[in-house]
């Protein structure tokens, strides 16, 4: 049996080549591995009637999974679900007829009617993908994280972040992602409002069957935020048992009150807004919570500087105390 388990620096030492065709090996045995042209791959693993459908990079899976496999093969093993995984080689928003052809052979043979639950993701430049394939699997679950919806000039020329792709044809078949959303079951957009562009590409996803879920002060990375809170499995894996709403979302992002990044860009805002009694409440908070030795020292100066100014430290019971 070909081992997917193997220790992490044995996995990172492998050549792009050598983990190519350790892909390979997993999807044949589970089920298959396919290259689609010269730009993206498909790896699916076949066991049961729920289905996750992932969009990833080879950059991305291996610098954020130890295992070095899409978390979606991870997740769907764990729970014994079907998995199909499209990869892209490089950042190519999945703009390639070859990966067109492959999902219009699943249409033509009715592949995603086999499954009683479907649900699509992606984050970024794989949001947009996992949207705009989305239309091949009508009533599918669609969980959407930072998605672009077109790199089309001509509607998001506002857009400066991708100008290599501006010759690209986001016109033609699968191409602007909130149309495709259309026929999907409840779809999900999370996004960080205070990342102008995310939010104006968030904006143009709005429908009557759109959830739009804003995470301020998450930052530029919410797949890696969600993923080091790790609730990013619970979404994914509350989306296939069709428990997934924007209730359950909440109560899985309360996390980020232990997640140190988070409180860190929080305390930082704060200071930008000059609320030093709201900051110095916060610091508190999770210095005495948590092992947190910057919010302590912050505190420690919020104090001095309040003192300094002639102002009333908030009546706090402050660590140490």
């Amino acid at each position: 049996m070909q081992d997917d388990r193997l220790r992490d620096s044995d996995v990172r030492s492998l050549t792009d080549a050598e983990w190519f065709q350790r892909l390979e090996a997993i999807g044949e045995e589970s089920g298959y591995f396919a290259p689609l042209g010269s730009m993206h791959s498909a790896m699916f693993l076949d066991d049961a009637s729920t289905l996750l459908v992932t969009f990833d990079t080879v950059k991305g899976i291996r610098q954020s999974q130890g295992a070095q496999l899409p978390l979606g093969h991870l997740i769907a093993k764990s729970r014994r679900w079907s998995h199909l995984g499209l990869i892209a080689h490089h950042d190519t928003w999945f703009r390639d007829r070859s990966v067109y052809g492959f999902f219009d052979r699943l249409i033509e043979d009715a592949f995603f009617e086999d499954f009683d639950q479907v649900v699509f993701y992606g984050a970024g430049m794989c949001g947009y993908a996992a949207a705009a394939f989305s239309v091949a699997a009508p009533g599918a679950t669609v969980i959407l994280i930072q998605p672009q919806a077109t790199l089309d000039p001509r509607i998001a020329g506002w857009d400066p972040r991708f100008t290599e792709m501006r010759r690209t044809d986001f016109t033609d078949r699968y191409g602007f992602a909130p149309d495709m959303t259309e026929g999907a079951g409840p779809v999900y957009v999370i996004f960080d409002p205070e990342q102008s562009l995310d939010a104006m590409h968030a904006a143009l996803f709005a429908r009557s069957y759109t959830t739009l879920l804003p995470c301020p002060h998450l930052g530029r990375d919410i797949a890696g935020a969600l993923d080091g809170m790790r609730i990013l499995p619970s979404i994914l894996t509350a989306a296939g048992t069709g428990a997934f709403d924007a209730r359950l979302f909440r109560t899985f992002y309360r996390s980020r009150r232990n997640y140190l990044p988070y409180l860190k860009s929080l305390m930082a805002r704060l200071d930008r807004d000059g609320r030093p009694y709201l900051n110095a409440f916060l610091c508190n908070n999770v210095a005495q919570r948590l092992n947190a030795p910057d919010f302590a020292r912050r505190l420690a100066e919020i104090e001095a500087e309040l003192i300094r100014a002639g102002l009333p430290f908030p009546p706090i019971a402050t660590v140490g105390a």
